[in-house]
């Protein structure tokens, strides 16, 4: 089937069509980012954010149809993210893939924002259930458990920071430009990894949780005796910033692929690292290295299906679509919606049994 999928979660605009489950191809993918609205701000602006998708999610779509070279009669559903993010922008998209459904007489299909990233593994790298997921977004971060398309559980998560706010705001805190994150990594480059030594929080006490606020504020302390800081000081705390957060996430990962083990025996040990922070090098290499210490095999999407897009969201929509029924008119976007309460056929407002 072919499927139309629409995402607002943040600060992208973004539509995509995929055919699937048999071969599995993007027809398009395309995206609009709002950079350059948010970055006098230091961060996104959720009333920005929304006014942005308005202003530009119908010219998104149209392009993502005209590169797909598909007309409403090749398209089989619409799917959009209906949750979680800024409730603004989630709203956008999914009335506005509501108003498409209804128009062109298709299925509709609510996606949980973070179950895409969750599934885009299956879409590049045809990924058999159940495997360990590594979900690094920027405002989540959290082992799971994946047993199926809607199938999860939670095993570990940050108590504090999620891994890309802490990037943000340590970027913030030492006068980088917004997004942080990149600009973090970039500096980290030319840094001394050796010359700070920043903790590695919760590593001393046994589970999966993790936490980064005291990461965060150590690297703070250190920045604040040296100021006024130059150049070579800020690569320097970004560098230490980095293999710190990295150290941490590796040393999880073998604690979580060990469990994975205990849990599935039967299973092939697979770790799956999704969001918009696998796109980070220096955390994709550790997590490889701690996957072949490990004996596991390691698997990250391609860097442009890291970040937020819409290709994840119409792969989703067919995931669903596979279980049968999909969703109506009534479902309700959401602020929050945890991925372990994604069950499938739990999605909130109104089914129907209508099957594609």
């Amino acid at each position: 089937m072919t499927v139309l999928g629409i995402e607002t979660s943040c600060d992208e605009t973004a539509a995509a069509v995929v055919r699937g489950p048999g071969d599995r191809t993007i027809l398009s993918s395309t995206i609009r980012s709002q950079i350059d609205e948010h970055t006098e701000f230091g961060g996104v602006v959720p009333e920005i954010a929304a006014r942005a998708h308005i202003e530009i999610l119908d010219r998104i779509v149209a392009e993502a149809m005209n590169e797909a070279g598909c007309d409403w009669d090749d398209i089989d559903a619409v799917a959009a993210t209906a949750g979680p993010g800024l409730i603004g922008g989630v709203i956008v998209g999914f009335m506005t893939a509501k108003a498409i459904a209804m128009a062109a007489d298709k299925p509709l299909v609510g996606v949980n924002h973070l179950e895409g990233h969750a599934l885009t593994a299956r879409l590049t790298d045809d990924l058999d259930f159940p495997f360990l997921l590594l979900l690094v977004s920027g405002g989540h971060s959290q082992f799971l458990l994946v047993r199926g398309v809607g199938d999860y559980e939670r095993l570990g998560t940050t108590i504090d920071d999620a891994i890309g706010e802490a990037f943000d705001k340590t970027a913030k805190l030492l006068g980088l430009p917004y997004p942080g994150g990149p600009h973090v990594e970039k500096m980290a480059v030319s840094g001394d990894v050796t010359r700070f030594r920043l903790p590695r929080p919760l590593l001393d006490r046994p589970g999966l949780d993790m936490s980064f606020a005291g990461l965060k504020t150590a690297l703070r302390t250190q920045a604040k005796k040296l100021e006024p800081v130059d150049d070579q000081t800020i690569a320097d705390l970004c560098a230490a910033f980095q293999r710190a957060v990295s150290d941490v996430l590796a040393a999880r990962t073998k604690s979580a692929l060990e469990l994975f083990s205990t849990r599935h025996p039967e299973a092939e040990p697979v770790i799956v690292v999704a969001g918009g922070v696998a796109a980070n090098q220096e955390i994709r290499s550790s997590l490889l290295a701690a996957a072949d210490e490990a004996g596991a095999r390691f698997v990250a999407p391609p860097l442009n299906l890291c970040t937020d897009n819409a290709a994840m969201i119409a792969w989703a929509g067919i995931e669903r679509l596979q279980q049968g029924p999909v969703d109506d008119m009534a479902l309700a976007p959401r602020p929050r919606w945890p991925l372990d309460a994604a069950n499938a056929g739990v999605l909130g407002a109104g089914k129907k049994g209508a099957k594609v």
